[in-house]
């Protein structure tokens, strides 16, 4: 685990980081081959839920995704996403974090700042349960979308709260739908690697949601690029399945014992 980490801190500054969500081994088999880092995001709330939000998701469901996404990993650094509620103090935040941990035998955690929480990230690390933060749009405590670092009072609030995540011990940050400018400062400053997702390519890496970025989401904000539309490649084979079963074309004798 300690390894792994080591080779992800030692890719700032010299090579952009790959990163993606997976939430079964079906994807992380695949994105193992590519990826630095695989994350079991709580996005799994609106990608495989129909969820609205990702606030109802529980630490049970996220420990699920994570067991079937860490089996099917080689190389990539698995991180869990701890969703809402389950890190609301220092206690509650070891006792779920070393459950994640052991249950899945994934690599790191991941919080969401709330700009207050800089204490349970610390004494997560004392821990031995490496970090990874995340500013910026942070979807369990903004009610709405918004893009962060428009002014310079919130450009310094970002810068501030960056430094005191990385002095609280964690290994990367996620900078969500950040200024440009605001991106490029933050990953100029720190010496942990920034992960950006609509924060531009100053970031030390990217990490987009699979299902959006293959198609399949339907979910296509300005911050993603589809590079392949898998829902209509889905669509036609069950379109051809559909007409061979009903023209009995399907199951021939070869498929049939």
């Amino acid at each position: 685990m300690k390894s792994k980490i080591q080779r992800i801190l030692k890719k700032k500054n010299k090579s952009k980081l790959v990163c993606l969500t997976a939430y079964s081994k079906n994807f992380s088999e695949i994105l193992d081959k590519y990826c630095d880092i695989v994350l079991v995001g709580d996005s799994l709330a609106n990608v495989l839920y129909g969820m609205k939000n990702t606030h109802k998701v529980t630490l049970d469901m996220m420990i699920k995704h994570t067991v079937s996404v860490k089996s099917g990993l080689k190389k990539s650094l698995c991180v869990i996403d701890m969703p809402l509620n389950s890190y609301n103090n220092i206690r509650l935040a070891k006792k779920n974090a070393k459950k994640a941990m052991r249950k899945t035998k994934c690599d790191a955690v991941k919080i969401e700042s709330n700009n207050k929480n800089f204490s349970i990230i610390k004494e997560l690390v004392k821990s031995n349960i490496p970090v990874m933060g995340h500013i910026g749009y942070t979807p369990q405590f903004k009610k709405k979308f918004k893009v962060a670092g428009s002014s310079e009072i919130e450009e310094k609030k970002l810068i501030i709260e960056a430094k005191k995540i990385e002095e609280a011990g964690a290994f990367s940050i996620v900078l969500e739908c950040i200024k440009k400018r605001v991106a490029q400062r933050i990953t100029k400053i720190l010496k942990i690697p920034t992960i950006g997702i609509g924060s531009s390519s100053c970031c030390d890496g990217q990490i987009l949601v699979t299902d959006d970025m293959i198609g399949l989401s339907g979910f296509k904000p300005k911050f993603v690029k589809q590079y392949m539309k898998l829902n209509k490649i889905i669509e036609k084979g069950i379109q051809k399945y559909r007409r061979e079963v009903i023209s009995k074309r399907f199951p021939k004798n070869i498929n049939s014992y």
